[in-house]
């Protein structure tokens, strides 16, 4: 399912204009991308959460070149469904 899945269900389930419910699901990720990018976690009760996740810093091989790096420490977004969600998909 695309977002212009989503917006199209959503207008036609509520009736609200396409153009505004477009307009509320990219605001709705712009929030969500803000949030994280500010280290603070989304949680959406029944649905789930959205956290930052923190990877610590491993050594990694060039096996073409036979060497190693270090791959510092980063943070990644990540999404924890909910367990009433997790049931329901099962």
């Amino acid at each position: 399912m695309t977002k212009a899945d989503i917006v199209n269900e959503i207008s036609k389930t509520t009736g609200v204009d396409k153009a505004a419910v477009l307009e509320t699901v990219e605001k709705f990720m712009e929030v969500v991308k803000d949030s994280l990018a500010n280290g603070e976690n989304v949680y959406l009760r029944g649905f789930g959460s959205f956290i930052v996740k923190t990877r610590s810093e491993k050594t990694a091989r060039n096996i073409s070149k036979g060497t190693t790096i270090i791959i510092p420490e980063h943070k990644i977004p990540a999404f924890k469904p909910a367990k009433v969600f997790m049931e329901e998909v099962k």
